[in-house]
């Protein structure tokens, strides 16, 4: 089995230049904690992704006017990323090396093609690899600024 034949493939996604409000409510309407954001509508380059728990922590907690804040300014940039033909064994090894609850998926020609979360593993393989992948990724790590 490959990421492709699990990933979620129509995946909502935002610019930098977008302010937090409007990413919340992308969230909002897409029902997700993440939205990944990219270079352009057009390229679909990812440069980082925005989460729930970023705009709360990084904006909310901080006083920031979320109409006014960009989401380039909260973003997470140390991506986890995993080419759409790799196996999900590889994608789950890439998971739990980087901490991340969710990946990213890339085409060949590095654009953003989907989006993977420990959910779309729980779904589709078995208690056992569902249960050591969330183990793995829920160990404390030294990087406090990701929040994938």
């Amino acid at each position: 089995m490959q990421v492709k034949d699990i990933a979620t493939t129509h995946v909502a996604c935002c610019t930098p230049d977008m302010n937090l409000q409007d990413a919340a409510k992308m969230m909002v309407d897409c029902d997700c904690g993440a939205i990944p954001v990219v270079d352009s509508k057009e390229n679909k380059q990812p440069v980082g992704i925005i989460t729930d728990r970023d705009i709360a922590c990084r904006a909310v907690a901080e006083g920031k006017n979320p109409q006014e804040t960009r989401v380039e300014e909260c973003m997470s940039r140390n991506l986890a990323m995993i080419r759409e033909d790799a196996s999900i064994e590889e994608c789950c090894d890439t998971m739990e090396r980087a901490k991340v609850r969710r990946i990213l998926v890339e085409d060949e020609q590095g654009q953003l093609c989907g989006i993977l979360s420990q959910a779309d593993i729980a779904l589709h393989l078995s208690q056992d690899k569902t249960a050591e992948l969330v183990g793995h990724v829920s160990e404390p790590t030294d990087r406090s600024s990701q929040s994938q």
